[in-house]
């Protein structure tokens, strides 16, 4: 469980806000909350999750990550 003030423990999703932010938010300037919030719902599941390569990954999507998970242990 995660404790108030402690930046060790939600690491992870901060570094995601930042990527989200970096290559998303910043570029843009919305209209309406609705334009920003399906611009976002694209970026996070079209592009991030599909063709955006991770280090942690081994340089793979989380998609592709996801199928070839289970090939190792066959």
């Amino acid at each position: 469980m995660s404790r108030k003030g402690d930046c060790k423990d939600n690491a992870c999703i901060e570094s995601f806000h930042g990527i989200l932010k970096k290559e998303l938010i910043y570029q843009q300037q919305y209209a309406t909350r609705a334009q920003a919030q399906q611009d976002i719902w694209e970026y996070i599941e079209i592009f991030y999750n599909r063709k955006r390569i991770h280090s942690a990954n081994g340089y793979l999507s989380p998609i592709e990550k996801e199928r070839t998970y289970g090939l190792g242990a066959a």
